[in-house]
């Protein structure tokens, strides 16, 4: 076993220590590339001398290779690996691989020049962010097969035809190794992420990536800083070869969501066979609706089970063709509606989506500065301040809470006349029934995003900063009571639920708050006016404290005590809970003319669009900044709420019609998972991306329509899939007929 490791040892050194320029023909490489041991060392002992070839070039040549040489040393980290392997950093396969690799650079052979340009390396616009040095995985992926292109020789080409038909003498793979710089010479925003190098490379397989992470440490410590005007200073964090693995087919939620899957899919094939059954005659009118006649024992026991009328009307909430109906079904707008709310819910959803389209560009963009400076130019203020968007749905919340619950005169007559405990139950009654609307999307969006976050994490080939498989796993007990916001907004799974958390606790309170209105009038109101004033004081004492400015990097460092926060975004919920009491206790009453009326909603629509421009200059002084932010959210809430109350009385102008016409109505009953699900979507479609991308405002509007439709088209699915049989639920445990299922 000596003589043979010796023997091995004695041809690597032999190859190795040849002239740089020399190559190896097929079948000795072809035993280069198995793994060390006996047999394969038995091999090359028995190898002829004609099995191994070894070509010097002429001084010149070797000359031209030393520029080479010098010139990559410069710009290529994979030629600076080259350089730095030996026998003692990584394994002697890997060894003999990469000198392969390295005097086919200097030969120019086309496989090993492909090798090289598949690789990253040092890339301009390093100043504004430009940290994805990642090469070509495609390119890398296709050295060692041939390339599925096909030329004509019919027409002469000044190209080398063996880059796209030489292949590598062995197997490579491609990965990416991440480095954190700390160059003072790039624009620091202070979002996340952003000083993270991405380094691609195309290495040979034999190749551990260990050792290659040990090597670009050795790499980073000595030459990189040579050649580095930038000061970078980086330090290796990790690597990864893109690859999934296993583990993620054994992950709980990987399990919960084929299970809710295939036990979705089975309810609704049960709906279709009730379907069925209730178009043919009776057999057994007995034992309730018949059902398809059916041979298979399965089928049989289907049968036999569709007979007990409670899993009847369970499986009837699952019923495809009834809940598309609901869903695509428009009506004339009538006097007991606010046909206004759809428009509003619709045309916030959209645009809250554009926002994050933008804003998981963020980190993909090699011109990150830029991107931000546009989202600080007046003409884009819509879509950098569309979070402000949120503020409509607190509204229209508190709105249609305290009003649909005043509207109910018998339940309000019911909880003065109740008892302590009999009040609790009511209380219950209705927290259930909100949780079981909202919860089952909600639940499924959440496995899908901690299965989205692990597959991206083990094959994007970017950082991905928000590790959400990691969070969700050590906190989903937080989402699934809804408080995942009073806690740290790094820490949150699916942090953009935050107003979903916010909106359910808003909620419980309103509702404890409107059951003592009903016992105790003049307690409730004073309670609500002190919560109004409580939250100002609360809002301006948070700004100062912690200098609020309206800068992107001020906002984030401040999101766990401003922007997610329910002690500061109740505000515009608590507004519109005033206004829908004013409303019912008709205190509203206002004897305007047309033209005053019409200026009135024209007034609305500028308080509207000042407050979304508010944020143009953004270095105010934290002062003006939080009074701009607190109080012009009270009016931007009481713009809505305008918009609200006219809707509700009729009244209107002709862009208000607008928002109240039918197709609307389509689009506010998907909102909720449009909400849902356009984070997730977005952000699994960029981390799918294996080159970084260019912010470009008209490349921006191709992509946002692109993202609008795929969110579309996915919201219907999962609407019919995991929101509507819920909300036909509930109403069925209620006792009424199955209605619309409210939205967020």
């Amino acid at each position: 076993m000596i003589r043979h490791g010796y023997l091995y040892a004695v041809l690597l050194t032999l190859l190795l220590l040849s002239n740089s320029s020399a190559e190896l023909n097929d079948s000795a490489w072809a035993l280069l590339q198995q793994p060390y041991n006996k047999a394969n060392v038995s091999n090359w002992s028995q190898a002829q001398p004609k099995d191994l070839v070894l070509t010097v070039n002429t001084p010149t040549e070797t000359a031209a290779a030393a520029n080479y040489g010098a010139l990559l040393a410069k710009s290529s980290v994979i030629y600076n690996l080259m350089e730095l392997a030996n026998s003692s950093n990584v394994n002697p396969i890997c060894h003999a691989q990469l000198k392969h690799v390295q005097r086919g650079i200097h030969s120019k052979q086309p496989w090993a020049i492909r090798v090289l340009d598949a690789s990253g390396s040092k890339s301009a616009g390093f100043v504004f962010g430009q940290n994805y040095w990642l090469g070509s995985r495609e390119g890398c992926s296709t050295i060692d097969r041939p390339v599925g292109v096909t030329l004509s020789r019919n027409y002469k080409r000044i190209m080398h035809y063996g880059l796209i038909t030489q292949q590598s003498p062995f197997n490579l793979d491609y990965r990416v190794i991440y480095l954190r710089h700390n160059s003072p010479w790039q624009v620091e925003v202070k979002l996340m992420s952003e000083q993270i190098l991405h380094i691609g490379l195309c290495l040979p397989s034999a190749c551990q990536s260990s050792e290659i992470q040990q090597l670009t440490e050795q790499y980073v410590s000595g030459s990189f800083s040579d050649n580095d005007i930038f000061e970078m200073r980086p330090e290796v964090l990790y690597m990864k070869d893109l690859k999934l693995r296993d583990v993620f087919y054994q992950r709980l939620s990987f399990k919960l969501v084929v299970g809710a899957l295939l036990l979705t899919c089975a309810f609704m094939l049960c709906a279709q066979q009730l379907n069925v059954a209730k178009q043919l005659p009776a057999e057994e009118p007995q034992l309730g609706v018949a059902l398809a006649p059916v041979e298979s024992e399965f089928w049989t026991a289907l049968h036999w089970l569709l007979k007990w009328q409670p899993l009847q009307q369970l499986v009837s909430c699952y019923d495809v063709a009834k809940n598309y109906g609901k869903l695509i079904k428009t009506q004339e707008n009538s006097a007991a509606q606010i046909p206004v709310l759809n428009g509003l819910r619709s045309v916030c959803a959209l645009w809250i989506l554009i926002f994050h389209v933008v804003w998981y560009m963020y980190f993909t963009v090699h011109n990150k500065t830029v991107l931000i400076s546009y989202a600080e130019q007046i003409f884009f203020q819509y879509v950098s301040t569309a979070p402000l968007l949120v503020d409509v749905f607190f509204t229209i919340s508190g709105f249609l809470q305290t009003y649909n619950f005043m509207r109910n005169t018998q339940q309000m007559e019911a909880v003065r006349q109740n008892g302590l405990l009999s009040n609790l139950k009511l209380y219950g009654k209705l927290l259930f029934h909100r949780y079981l609307r909202l919860a089952p999307l909600y639940l499924i969006v959440m496995g899908s995003v901690d299965l989205a976050f692990a597959y991206i994490g083990d094959t994007s080939v970017y950082h991905i900063n928000e590790r959400f498989d990691e969070l969700c796993t050590q906190h989903w007990w937080r989402n699934l009571l809804f408080i995942q916001n009073l806690f740290d907004h790094r820490e949150m799974c699916a942090n953009w639920s935050w107003s979903l958390a916010c909106d359910m606790q808003f909620f419980v309170i309103a509702n404890a708050l409107l059951f003592l209105y009903a016992k105790r009038p003049k307690w409730a109101k004073t309670l609500v006016v002190a919560a109004f004033a409580a939250n100002i004081v609360w809002s301006y004492g948070i700004g100062i404290n912690t200098k609020f400015e309206f800068s992107f990097d001020s906002t984030y460092a401040t999101g766990t005590q401003i922007y997610i926060s329910p002690f500061v975004r109740a505000l515009p919920y608590i507004v519109g809970a005033i206004v829908a009491w004013c409303l019912r206790e008709r205190r509203l009453q206002y004897d305007l003319s047309e033209v005053q009326l019409r200026w009135l909603w024209h007034f609305c629509l500028l308080v509207f669009i000042v407050c979304i421009y508010s944020t143009v200059k953004r270095d105010l002084g934290h002062l003006i900044t939080i009074s701009l932010f607190t109080l012009g959210r009270v009016c931007f809430a009481l713009s809505i709420c305008w918009m609200i109350v006219g809707s509700a009385l009729g009244r209107g102008v002709w862009w208000s019609r607008l928002l109240e016409a039918k197709c609307f109505q389509h689009l506010s009953r998907l909102s909720y998972a449009i909400y849902l699900l356009n984070p997730l979507v977005i952000a699994l479609i960029y981390g799918l991306t294996s080159s970084s991308t260019h912010a470009d405002p008209f490349m921006l509007c191709v992509v946002s329509c692109g993202f609008t439709m795929i969110v579309y088209l996915l919201s219907i699915v999962f609407s019919l899939a995991f929101e509507l049989p819920y909300s036909n639920l509930s109403s069925l445990l209620l006792g009424q007929r199955s209605t619309k299922p409210k939205t967020v």
